[in-house]
């Protein structure tokens, strides 16, 4: 008798495993299609950021990135939605020497210029024939407010806006 208890559990257990199977590997891709959490390293963006805080990061803020650099696929976005003034979003460096995630301020979108002491820049994008939007990005400088012009970053290295901090 006993064993044939074992043998019902053993069952009833073996019937779970693929539905509990199928719902982690479901989890994992929601997750990984839909938000990031990132951690904040300087104090870059404080007071509004500080050091540890956690930020949610929403992947399907300007549509779900497709392809890319080192992919069988070329770049695209799926239920594409524009980047807007003001924006704080994440994104992978631009720059080669730098690498990771970065986060900054939409300061302007394609089609505007920016002044600098130089002249002014047009920023490029699908309006302006180029092969793909490009938005120009601040970051804070610390605490006193003051702010570093990243540069233009192209849309393609966009991962998404950020939503929520959390903090600890």
């Amino acid at each position: 008798m006993k064993l044939q208890i074992t043998t019902n559990r053993a069952r009833k257990t073996a019937d779970w495993l693929p539905l509990l199977l199928v719902l982690v590997i479901l989890v994992f891709i929601v997750r990984t299609m839909t938000v990031s959490i990132l951690t904040v390293n300087g104090d870059a963006f404080s007071p509004l950021y500080q050091k540890g805080d956690m930020l949610v990061v929403n992947h399907w803020s300007y549509g779900l990135r497709t392809g890319g650099k080192g992919s069988l696929f070329s770049y695209g976005r799926l239920l594409r939605s524009p980047v807007r003034h003001g924006d704080i979003i994440a994104f992978d460096s631009p720059s080669d020497s730098i690498r990771g995630i970065m986060v900054g301020r939409c300061k302007a979108v394609p089609g505007d210029t920016i002044p600098l002491s130089g002249g002014t820049v047009l920023v490029p994008g699908l309006i302006t024939c180029a092969r793909e939007n490009y938005y120009w990005i601040e970051m804070p400088c610390g605490k006193h407010g003051k702010t570093t012009q990243l540069g233009l970053v192209a849309e393609s290295k966009i991962i998404g806006r950020v939503v929520k901090t959390i903090r600890w």
